[in-house]
C-alpha cells in the first residue's frame, strides 16, 4: 500500500451533529497504520470534545451481520479495524429531524461521529470485520435505550444483503417501528440556586422551554458529596450554577465561615468533577470580591486572585475548581440587582419614607441587574462562545454607592441631594458590628464578553426600567 493517505476531513449529513470521516491510512508492505481518533485534529476540525472514557469492539465473523438500530444514551465515534460493512443512522431524537436516515459504507479509511440518541446499525460486508467505537459513558444496565426495527417501512434503509438472508438477532427482529418508537428526549438544563435574584431571571429568561429543571438545596445539596454522586447527571447536557453563600459579613463568623466554604468551594468543587465525569457544559457565576479592588483600572478575567474577605477566599476557591471543567463558563460580575432584597430596593424604600441616608462614596463599581445577566449567560451557551472566564456586569461610567443612591432618589422623584457620602470605615464604625473588607474598586473590564457579541446594557439604563417595574416585581 503506497503511502499516499487523504488529508483527515469531515462532512456533515443530514443528521444534525452526525459526521463522516475520512482517516488517513499510512501504509508500507508490512500493513497500514492510523490515528484512529486524535484529541487535537479533530476537534480543531469540529469532533465535539465529547470525552470518550470506553472503548468497546464488535467482532464478526461472517458477511451479512446486521446489528441494530440502537440509539444509546452516549456518543459514539465509530470506526473499523478490519473489514467492510454498510452503515445506517436514523435520528430518533424529538425534533424536526426525527426519522432522517443517513446510510454510508465504512472500512478502516473512514468513520462517523454519531450523537446520543440517533440509531446506530451495520451490517458486515466482508468476513472477519471489527466494529469498534468510543463512548462517553460508560455501559450500565440502568441506561434507557431507543429502539428501531432494521426492516421498517418508513425509513426503507435499503440493506445490500436483504435482511431475510442476514444474520439478525432475535431482540433485533423484535424492536418497534417508527410510529411506535418514543423520541429521545433532549437533555435538560439544571439550575441550581432557582430561588435566588439570578436563579429567578433565569427561570423567567427560559420560560416556555420544557426541558429545564429548576432546584434550590432542598432538592440537591451541593455541598453534598452523596447528593452530588446520586444525581442522575446523563439526563443532562448545561448546568447552571446560581446557587451561593453571599452573606459577606456573616461568613466572617465561625458558623458563616463554615458554610460559605461548604456551597462556595466543596460545592463548586463537586458540580466540577461532575460536570468533567459526565461532558457537561458547567455555568459558575463569580463575583468581583476575588480581587483586592486595589487597582486603577478595571480587572480583566486572567488578574491575579487576591481576595479580602472569607467570602471572597471561598469564591476564589470555587471559581478554580470550575476552571479545571474542559466545557466551562466562569462568569464573573458584580453588585447584582434582582427579584429581591438589594441596595436599590433599600434606597427607593428610605426614598419614599423621607429618609436621607449617609452611603458610602468609596466604593466604586458597576450595577449588575440579573435580567442583564441572565441575556449574557444565555448568550455565552447558545453561541457557542470559547469556553473561559467572562466578565459580565452592567457597561457604562462607574459609580460610586452614593451615586447609584442619588441616581434612584433622582428617578423616583425625589432631591438627590438628599443623600450625603461617608467612608467605608466611618459607616462600619457607626454600625457597631463586624464587617468583612469590600474590594474599593469593583470594576471589570467587558472586552471579552463583548467581544463574544454581547454589549451589557448601560447600568444606568437598566436602573430605569428596574424601577419602572419592568425589572422588578414591586417596588416600594
Amino acid at each position: 500500500m503506497a503511502d499516499a493517505a487523504p488529508a483527515l476531513t469531515a462532512t456533515p449529513t443530514a443528521i444534525p451533529g452526525l459526521t463522516l470521516w475520512t482517516l488517513p491510512l499510512h501504509g508500507d508492505n508490512r500493513g497500514w497504520f492510523k490515528e484512529n481518533w486524535q484529541h487535537a485534529k479533530m476537534t480543531a476540525l469540529g469532533l465535539p470534545d465529547f470525552g470518550p472514557v470506553q472503548n468497546n469492539v464488535s467482532f464478526n465473523a461472517a458477511v451479512g451481520t446486521t446489528r441494530g438500530i440502537h440509539a444509546e444514551p452516549w456518543d459514539k465515534w465509530v470506526s473499523l479495524a478490519t473489514g467492510r460493512a454498510f452503515g445506517a443512522w436514523v435520528d430518533l431524537r424529538e425534533g424536526p429531524s426525527f426519522g432522517t436516515v443517513v446510510t454510508a459504507q465504512l472500512d478502516p479509511g473512514t468513520a462517523v461521529f454519531v450523537p446520543r440518541g440517533v440509531g446506530n446499525a451495520f451490517q458486515t460486508l466482508e468476513p472477519d470485520t471489527a466494529y469498534s467505537y468510543l463512548v462517553n459513558d460508560h455501559w450500565s444496565a440502568d441506561a434507557e435505550y431507543c429502539f428501531l426495527n432494521l426492516a421498517d417501512e418508513t425509513v426503507a434503509i435499503d440493506w445490500p444483503i436483504p435482511l431475510n438472508r442476514a444474520e439478525l438477532s432475535d431482540k433485533d427482529r423484535a424492536h418497534p417501528h417508527l410510529t411506535d418508537v418514543r423520541p429521545v428526549p433532549a437533555r435538560r438544563t439544571l439550575i441550581i440556586g432557582a430561588q435566588g435574584q439570578l436563579g429567578r431571571a433565569l427561570t423567567q429568561a427560559l420560560d416556555g422551554r420544557g426541558n429545564v429543571v429548576l432546584v434550590d438545596r432542598d432538592e440537591l445539596d451541593i455541598s453534598s458529596q452523596e447528593a452530588v454522586d446520586a444525581w442522575p447527571w446523563r439526563e443532562y447536557d448545561l448546568v447552571i450554577n446560581a446557587a451561593a453563600y453571599t452573606a459577606v459579613d456573616a461568613a466572617e463568623t465561625p458558623e458563616g465561615r463554615t458554610a460559605a466554604w461548604a456551597i462556595n468551594a466543596r460545592g463548586s468543587a463537586l458540580l466540577a468533577r461532575a460536570a468533567a465525569q459526565h461532558g457537561l457544559t458547567l455555568v459558575h457565576v463569580s463575583t468581583d470580591y476575588v480581587f483586592d479592588g486595589t487597582a486603577t483600572s478595571p480587572r480583566t478575567e486572567n488578574h491575579p486572585f487576591a481576595p479580602l474577605s472569607v467570602y471572597g477566599h471561598s469564591k476564589a476557591a470555587g471559581d478554580l475548581a470550575v476552571g479545571t471543567v474542559p466545557r466551562h463558563y466562569v462568569v464573573r460580575t458584580s453588585w447584582v440587582i434582582g427579584d429581591g432584597h438589594n441596595f436599590v430596593r433599600t434606597m427607593s424604600g428610605l426614598a419614599a419614607r423621607g429618609v436621607s441616608p449617609a452611603v458610602v462614596d468609596d466604593q466604586i463599581g458597576r450595577l449588575t441587574f440579573t435580567e442583564d445577566l441572565a441575556a449574557g449567560i444565555i448568550h455565552l451557551v447558545e453561541s457557542g462562545a470559547p469556553f473561559g472566564t467572562y466578565n459580565l456586569t452592567g457597561s457604562g461610567a462607574p459609580a460610586s454607592w452614593m451615586e447609584v443612591a442619588r441616581a434612584v432618589f433622582k428617578l423616583q422623584g425625589h432631591d438627590p441631594a438628599r443623600v450625603s457620602g461617608t467612608s467605608t470605615a466611618d459607616y462600619v464604625a457607626g454600625l457597631g458590628l463586624a464587617s468583612a473588607p469590600r474590594p474599593a474598586s469593583s470594576v471589570l473590564d467587558l472586552t471579552r464578553i463583548q467581544t463574544a457579541g454581547f454589549t451589557p446594557p448601560d447600568w444606568r439604563e437598566s436602573l430605569a426600567r428596574y424601577l419602572n417595574g419592568s425589572g422588578s416585581a414591586s417596588l416600594p
